[in-house]
């Protein structure tokens, strides 16, 4: 598990933002910032993929032959394999500059939230999707995320701990500043 930095309470689900490495999130679900084709290079996907082991990627791989490319804004859900989670949401995320950006990310982290909430998951870890090679800017990026998390809170019934984990500083303090504007 991470660092945790700040951890607040709304209504009944835990918000915490935490400094660390999502592979090593011990929860029941993390989010991964996929791309349409489920094929996970670079980024928290190429990590996520590493660690936990080639069911991963043959399950994405199948799941896109059955399905097609997810589109943007939406997700798919492979078992964890060798991390310490219970399942991995693939949530494709906008690139930025690609239009109706925000509207994008927002449905990406609706969706995986209440695709893990579905699935009875009570714990759900996400990265501040498409911040990274996607390039949406980080602090409008986390803001989005944070915003559209306590948003899709009503339509929880399973989840009751959200962890916003990134290993990069700067965007792990960027979760810490939009959690503590959520307490005023």
């Amino acid at each position: 598990m991470g660092e945790e930095l700040k951890r607040i309470r709304i209504g009944s689900i835990e918000f915490v933002a935490v400094k660390g490495d999502i592979t090593q999130e011990q929860v029941d679900c993390i989010v991964n910032a996929a791309n349409s084709h489920l094929v996970h290079g670079g980024g928290v996907a190429g990590a996520i993929a590493r660690r936990g082991g080639e069911v991963i990627r043959r399950q994405s791989r199948e799941w896109v032959q059955k399905y097609g490319p997810v589109p943007v804004g939406e997700v798919a859900v492979t078992d964890a394999g060798e991390l310490p989670a219970r399942y991995v949401v693939h949530a494709v995320g906008p690139r930025w500059g690609e239009g109706d950006d925000e509207k994008k990310l927002r449905s990406a982290v609706r969706n995986a939230l209440l695709k893990a909430d579905e699935l009875g998951c009570r714990s759900v870890s996400l990265p501040a999707i498409s911040t990274g090679i996607f390039g949406y800017p980080k602090e409008d990026g986390v803001r989005v995320i944070v915003d559209e998390a306590k948003r899709t809170i009503p339509a929880l019934k399973n989840v009751r701990e959200i962890r916003f984990c990134n290993i990069d500083e700067e965007t792990a303090y960027l979760f810490v500043d939009n959690l503590k504007g959520l307490e005023n």
